[in-house]
């Protein structure tokens, strides 16, 4: 959601009233790793108005920086040049285990100064825009589910990035014990993230030896999006400092559940739920009927963003669990729960997701 100018000015001037000399700014990428680096104060005021230059090799590579060889938008036929990114002042929060040091998110932009078109934000932006003149406000929120490891960037490289040792080992889900055994690492995610402008509703541990979940609250599907892009970054920062390795690899062991994401949804007008419907016997309205099969319908297509590098085969154990929890979207399970009609709502809540399911809650 974009600023008044005067909440813009407010910002502006808090930068420049800020003790540090630099600001992190940052984009994503083409599969959605967040890539930044720090500019100086007086850089970051001068491109306010006219945007800075980003190599656009970040959309040409892969997450191990590999030039992709095939790409037509950029590669070494074009040389790689600087893109234009321009400064989103309404993502400006601090980092508190960096000094306070003030953050932004980019954008990137055309020749022409309008949206790229292989910008993942700016994408995201124009889907909010089309269902905003339908009437509709997209709220969201973002679970993970990922593995810690006791391990420094050195060690894993020095064990050829073989046999990682887990924070905790064995199985043992929403343990305070296990909890306990990592307690400062636990305590800075729950303390420092919502500093980080990214509130935690829950975090506990889950099924696999050195996982944690964590429950983003939800918010409206821009902010959303960037909490979660950050929270994945902001929990590795946060780790190194306590000798942990947090990772959010689709599935790193054949032995062990992989590593989750849950994307909770719901369609709102500005003052009800659109998806429930009182009258309705599973209490779903139209609407949420139709949303829910375009996802089905989608699923395919859908999966290749949910699973887009190696590594993703699934979530589940093929020898442990049911196939309704194997990959990253749980689609099945949403099929098999729709034939069932095992859903449930609450007048005024807000869609969530629960044992691979979609159903509502009140609000606090």
């Amino acid at each position: 959601m974009k600023n008044s100018k005067s909440a813009d000015q407010k910002i502006i001037e808090s930068v420049k009233g800020s003790p540090a000399a630099r600001v992190k700014v940052a984009v994503t990428d083409i599969d959605g790793v967040l890539r930044g680096k720090y500019i100086h104060k007086d850089k970051f005021l001068s491109a306010l108005d006219s945007g800075f230059g980003f190599c656009n090799v970040v959309f040409g590579w892969d997450m191990a920086d590999q030039c992709y060889d095939n790409a037509t938008w950029t590669g070494w036929h074009t040389g790689f040049p600087d893109a234009l990114a321009k400064i989103d002042l309404a993502t400006h929060r601090r980092v508190p285990w960096d000094d306070d040091v003030p953050f932004f998110l980019a954008d990137f932009t055309d020749a022409e100064g309008g949206p790229s078109p292989v910008c993942p934000r700016q994408l995201l932006k124009k889907v909010l825009a089309r269902g905003a003149k339908q009437g509709f406000k997209v709220l969201a929120g973002v679970e993970y589910e990922w593995f810690n490891f006791r391990e420094t960037p050195q060690s894993l490289a020095a064990k050829n990035y073989t046999k990682p040792e887990t924070i905790t080992p064995g199985m043992f889900g929403y343990s305070l014990i296990r909890a306990g055994q990592n307690q400062p690492f636990f305590k800075a995610l729950m303390e420092e993230m919502p500093r980080f402008g990214i509130p935690i509703e829950g975090l506990h541990t889950e099924i696999g030896p050195g996982v944690y979940e964590a429950a983003i609250l939800y918010s409206e599907a821009l902010e959303a999006a960037d909490r979660a892009v950050l929270f994945k970054t902001g929990a590795k920062e946060i780790g190194h400092r306590f000798g942990i390795m947090p990772s959010f690899m689709a599935k790193w062991n054949a032995q062990y559940p992989g590593c989750s994401g849950h994307v909770h949804q719901s369609l709102s007008d500005g003052k009800t739920n659109v998806f429930y419907d009182a009258k309705s016997p599973r209490r779903m309205s139209r609407l949420f009927e139709s949303y829910l099969a375009g996802q089905l319908q989608l699923q395919a297509t859908g999966r290749r963003f949910l699973g887009a590098g190696q590594g993703d085969v699934g979530h589940g154990q093929s020898h442990r669990e049911p196939a309704r929890h194997r990959g990253l979207g749980k689609i099945d399970a949403h099929r098999n729960a729709l034939s069932r009609r095992r859903y449930q709502s609450i007048p005024g809540g807000r869609g969530v997701r629960c044992r691979g399911l979609i159903r509502h809650r009140k609000r606090p």
